[in-house]
């Protein structure tokens, strides 16, 4: 369950996709479903990029062309005009940004962290003198889900 709306600002380059700027990286692995999933679960998203003109209409269109919409983009709000006497720090809650100080973290990760959920790894399972992972045949939210009621039961 859901504690607290927040509003999420993201950046691009790095941190949806790899970074290849001004041209478009590939997507890293859950970035859409991770975001999608925040937004579904009422946050609102904010790309906030170094991206202006041309990159930045690419961005959109490609996030758009991944089911991925934003509330606003470079800016606090839709309607906000950009003035030379406003500040261009935006009004979010959370960064998501590959260069944050303590580095990009998974896309997993950064979804438990924003859930209000404690982060949980994969059960480990022995076997001989190695330790494997349980094989995952299911969807990543309905496995993350499903380690939820395992440690909370």
């Amino acid at each position: 369950m859901l504690l607290e709306t927040k509003i999420i600002a993201v950046d691009f380059d790095g941190t949806i996709v790899e970074n290849a700027y001004p041209s478009i990286g590939k997507p890293l692995i859950f970035a859409f479903d991770t975001l999608k999933k925040l937004q579904s679960e009422g946050h609102q998203l904010i790309l906030w990029t170094y991206r202006t003109g041309k990159p930045l209409e690419d961005a959109v269109a490609f996030c758009a062309a991944n089911g991925l919409h934003f509330y606003a983009v470079n800016k606090s709000y839709p309607e906000e005009v950009y003035t030379e006497n406003i500040s261009r720090k935006i009004n979010a809650d959370v960064f998501i940004d590959d260069r944050d100080v303590t580095g990009m973290k998974g896309w997993g990760e950064i979804y438990h962290i924003l859930s209000n959920k404690k982060t949980a790894q994969p059960a480990l399972k022995k076997k001989g003198s190695s330790v494997r992972r349980k094989k995952d045949k299911k969807g990543f939210f309905s496995r993350i889900e499903e380690l939820f009621k395992e440690e909370n039961d």
